[in-house]
């Protein structure tokens, strides 16, 4: 009597593990992956080869080893790099370097050399994603910016001597009840979702950030903000400095700064009557001039319910004759020089602008759920993303140096066409016309030897030890 054998049962109950994902825009499927299933699927896919117009995105490779990214994904997913976790958390970073937002369900990335820079067969759909960020803290996002900023520390792309500080606020479309707030004086309140952020002012680059529903004020998330920037920069007290908002003009947030931080802050007052009044009565020989229309003064200053003693207000008198004076007040709380503090330190506080008008299409435009955690989970992830860009769009000089994120993605991500085929023990990715091809060439291609060089692994981890190689035709 012949038996037939049944391999599939010898584990009965220990279900084969599925995800959902997108093979099309319109379709769906559950797919195995478990880690065997995986690379199986992987190496079929590269044995096919690939053409498509997203391997733009693989220029990252190099950029990702020279960071570390996959280290920090998994260990903010807490999974082993043979799993789909920390291939899934890849995902969402190459997702926020594409700027694609919505529903993904509308949008095709498939079949277009996407999935495979993941590590992954497949594009993981809605609901898997949901449920990978669901899965992890506030705490857990925070720990992974830490990592992050460590990283980004070492390999000096922040000096952590001036930060600015700033809210970002974006309209929330949500049916919860929540607090609204006014964009401004003339405008209607509306939702908005809110994120806090701390950027060095001499690199223009994001430290870290924070996020709170609508109902938290500044001078509540404030603190927390300085102390994660803080953990990251390490600053010396006295040395480093923080450049604030007139909405940071706070007695809680002054009094928590100038006891309770290493840091020093400079904050613009507001204009109103009681300071307007109080500054157009300092004496004029107390002014020092410095050049044609511009004095300073310096005066003690006693926020209103402050607890920590006074602080210094600094005048800052504009125009030549007295009836055209024009005063603005900043407060601090460390000893720099008021000079340098007004005319060359605060002005740099524009950066954190200038970052929000680069990189906000990339997680920080749009408010979509409202579950912080989640939210909380995905701009991190994000924040890994452009921590790998930025070295690449200074690595490829202007114009692309120059680009934001839309546009990046646009035109060098989602713009190349090319293809992916391996050879022995190295995936090469082609270019076809692709533009600034001789700068492009300097930089990746024999980019195994070039890593060697810089003492990295050319090996990328979660494609199976595989190295990554360009041509350019």
């Amino acid at each position: 009597m012949a038996f037939k054998k049944k391999l599939h049962t010898c584990t009965p109950d220990r279900p084969p593990a599925t995800i959902e994902t997108e093979r099309s825009t319109t379709v769906r499927r559950r797919e195995p992956c478990d880690p065997r299933r995986l690379e199986r699927g992987v190496r079929e896919v590269l044995a096919r080869k690939v053409s498509g117009n997203r391997v733009g995105l693989w220029l990252l490779v190099g950029e990702h080893l020279r960071l570390g990214t996959w280290d920090l994904l998994c260990g903010w997913t807490g999974r082993p790099g043979e799993e789909v976790e920390p291939r899934l958390a890849l995902q969402l970073v190459h997702e926020a370097a594409l700027c694609v937002s919505g529903v993904r369900q509308r949008r095709c990335l498939t079949q277009k050399g996407f999935e495979l820079l993941n590590g992954l067969p497949f594009v993981a759909s809605d609901p898997a994603v949901h449920d990978l960020l669901d899965a992890h803290t506030m705490a857990e996002a925070q720990r992974l910016q830490l990592a992050l900023g460590a990283l980004r520390r070492a390999s000096g792309q922040f000096r952590g001597r001036r930060l600015a500080i700033d809210p970002h606020r974006v309209r929330s479309y949500s049916q919860r009840q929540m607090r609204q707030r006014q964009a401004g004086p003339h405008h209607r309140p509306f939702k908005m979702a809110q994120t806090f952020f701390c950027l060095d002012a001499d690199t223009s680059q994001p430290v870290c950030f924070t996020t709170a529903t609508a109902a938290r004020s500044v001078s509540q998330a404030t603190p927390e903000l300085l102390r994660l920037a803080a953990a990251i920069v390490q600053p010396v007290p006295g040395q480093a400095l923080v450049l604030a908002d007139t909405e940071h003009f706070t007695a809680d947030l002054i009094d928590h700064v100038h006891a309770d931080s290493p840091f020093d802050l400079l904050v613009p007052a507001p204009a109103q009557r009681h300071l307007q009044r109080r500054m157009q009565a300092v004496p004029p020989d107390q002014f020092t001039p410095h050049w044609a229309g511009y004095a300073t003064a310096e005066i003690p200053y006693q926020p209103v319910h402050g607890r920590t003693g006074p602080v210094r207000l600094l005048i800052q008198r504009t125009a030549e004759r007295p009836p055209e004076y024009r005063y603005n007040g900043f407060v601090a709380t460390g000893h720099h020089d008021d000079v340098e503090l007004l005319t060359r330190d605060y002005p740099d506080r524009w950066h954190i602008e200038e970052f929000f008008n680069a990189y906000q299409a990339m997680a920080w435009s749009r408010a979509g759920t409202m579950n912080l955690h989640i939210r909380y989970g995905q701009m991190t992830l994000a924040l890994v993303a452009q921590g790998v860009i930025e070295p690449l769009r200074q690595r490829l000089g202007p114009p692309a140096a120059t680009w934001d994120a839309p546009h990046l993605a646009k035109d060098l991500f989602g713009g190349l066409e090319g293809d992916l085929r391996v050879r022995g023990d190295t995936i090469v990715v082609t270019y076809y016309n692709a533009p600034h091809v001789e700068r492009l060439r300097e930089h990746f291609e024999h980019l195994p030897a070039r890593l060697e060089r810089e003492g990295i692994d050319p090996r990328v981890p979660w494609l199976y030890g595989l190295k990554v190689d360009f041509r350019f035709r």
